[in-house]
């Protein structure tokens, strides 16, 4: 097929917790995506303005700012308004359902996932991206 492989992708992690964020960007970089990683909200919306990744993902719960008003940020900058956000949560589905439009996501999945959800929701918001 004619689909380019995600070699020219960009993605970036945002989690205050050393090990996920080093297992999701272990398991993205295999995968073939290039990995930009942040420790909280701040750094993260510094590396998407900085970077402009193609992907965000986003960690809810982080010290200082978190990934809602990361995704909110990037919703009112008109220059960065198109970056595909995908938010990692503990607040269960239903509640993720409500919430995750209010800010703007674009999609998310509960904690804890399959890598293999994962992927998927990555690849829809890529096929998204590409219309």
């Amino acid at each position: 097929s004619s689909m380019a492989g995600p070699t020219n992708i960009t993605i970036l992690i945002a989690d205050d917790d050393p090990e996920i964020l080093a297992m999701l960007a272990a398991h993205l970089r295999h995968a073939g995506y290039r990995i930009l990683e942040a420790a909280d909200g701040d750094q993260a919306l510094a590396v998407v303005r900085d970077q402009r990744p193609d992907i965000v993902l986003l960690d809810v719960m982080m010290p200082g700012r978190s990934g809602w008003e990361v995704c909110r940020a990037l919703r009112e900058d008109p220059i960065l308004s198109g970056t595909r956000v995908l938010m990692l949560t503990g607040i269960g589905e239903r509640l993720n359902e409500m919430t995750s439009p209010l800010y703007g996501a674009d999609e998310f999945l509960d904690k804890p996932f399959e890598f293999a959800m994962l992927d998927e929701k990555l690849a829809r918001l890529l096929r998204r991206n590409a219309m």
